[in-house]
């Protein structure tokens, strides 16, 4: 059901009067004994309608009218008193009346959200230093996601809205539901004031969500290199492991989603154990899995070596394997001008798609033929392939392969 519209014919005549903020109407109603709690089709009643319109006198009528003390805290059908619409619209007299009238200025939603959060998402910076000098609790959680208000004015670059919760002493390391501060959110969505409003006030720059994301990490991965390089001057550690598994770094981020200029950035910071230290995995994959050409080329040429460790995280045994695995073809030249080994199982690739010419070519450039563990996957390439042997088999023989390597059940 959508509770955003309003239905004219749904709602009272003492709600119609607050809605339009005609304070003679509702006064003669509410003397005529009209009832003030009848809600419309969106759970509305005249107090919601009074505190939206921000008609000070037609809130003033109702909260003397109130028929009970709760009716200040009467709920629209998803769950906002009158104190959660006037601080989501900007109605600043509407929250200091509501306030001094004894709202609870940290009620929550059904969402779970406060009268401030919905502030500071709405910009309303008159409204936020109103709610936190009636008591607003300025830390824990203010929404369901688990976000701080702080998370959501660094999220919408709110900057004099950060410096107010700071200074009043909003928790800098406050997280959400999944250990996101709001430095973090800052660098997650290109945020650069936020971001430097969070660092000179001493945020962690080298935090770790609960997945060991870090700023840097999101900040890469999303391509803000403005927000990049200010993480990095002030400290951002390059070689912080971003995962469980411990070898995703930031310049992995750089390399897969195709952000150069980042990239340059980052390779000279980098620890090179990346490249080809056990259990690691070499950015040279993450720029293949990307297909991004230019990054891959770059990392070569900064020494990268195109015979990178093997790759179990991604199921490869070279860079080669996983150009045929992601099927990026035109990546193959780059890794052959930059002398990678093929090995045998390459050749099976090569089969598997078709790729005669490669075949051959592979063949002419001194191709290890395939033996001992990589036989038996050949073998099944091979099988696949027979109806074209004329293409590829020929030249295996020629280049010393033995041909009772091909006598399996599998024919």
């Amino acid at each position: 059901m959508d509770f955003t519209e309003a239905y004219s014919d749904r709602c009272s005549a003492v709600g119609l009067a607050a809605r339009e903020g005609n304070v003679k109407m509702l006064r003669k109603l509410i003397k005529q004994g009209y009832s003030i709690d009848v809600p419309d089709n969106r759970g509305w009643m005249p107090i919601h309608e009074a505190a939206v319109c921000n008609s000070s006198e037609c809130l003033k009528l109702l909260i003397r009218a109130a028929p009970s003390d709760n009716y200040i805290k009467s709920e629209t059908f998803e769950g906002m008193c009158a104190l959660h619409l006037s601080a989501s619209h900007g109605c600043v007299e509407s929250v200091s009346i509501l306030l001094e009238a004894g709202a609870d200025p940290n009620e929550v939603t059904t969402e779970a959200t406060t009268p401030l959060f919905l502030a500071v998402e709405n910009g309303h910076l008159g409204i936020v230093k109103l709610l936190l000098q009636h008591g607003a609790n300025i830390n824990g959680h203010h929404s369901w996601s688990g976000w701080n208000s702080l998370h959501q004015a660094s999220f919408q670059g709110y900057t004099e809205i950060i410096k107010i919760l700071l200074e009043q002493g909003a928790n800098k390391e406050c997280e959400d539901d999944f250990g996101i501060t709001p430095l973090f959110v800052a660098a997650q969505y290109g945020k650069l004031e936020s971001l430097r409003i969070l660092v000179s006030y001493g945020a962690n720059i080298n935090c770790q969500a609960k997945d060991r994301a870090t700023p840097l990490l999101i900040a890469v991965q999303e391509g803000h290199a403005k927000c990049v390089e200010l993480l990095l001057s002030e400290g951002a550690d390059p070689n912080l492991y971003c995962n469980e598994e411990e070898w995703q770094l930031p310049i992995h981020a750089a390399a897969e989603m195709g952000h150069k200029n980042i990239l340059e950035l980052l390779i000279p910071l980098t620890d090179r154990i990346c490249d080809r230290g056990k259990d690691k995995v070499s950015p040279v994959y993450s720029a293949i899995y990307g297909g991004n050409k230019e990054c891959l080329e770059m990392l070569l040429q900064q020494g990268y070596s195109a015979d990178a460790q093997k790759c179990l995280t991604f199921g490869c045994r070279s860079p080669m394997c996983m150009v045929f695995q992601k099927e990026f073809f035109d990546l193959i030249d780059v890794l052959l001008n930059y002398g990678i080994t093929l090995l045998g199982i390459n050749l099976g690739y090569c089969l598997y798609h078709g790729k005669f010419p490669l075949f051959r070519r592979f063949l002419k450039l001194g191709c290890w033929l395939p033996s001992e563990d990589q036989l038996p996957e050949f073998v099944s390439y091979a099988v696949k392939a027979h109806e074209q042997y004329k293409e590829w088999l020929p030249y295996l023989l020629l280049a010393g392969f033995n041909p009772l390597n091909l006598l399996c059940k599998l024919w």
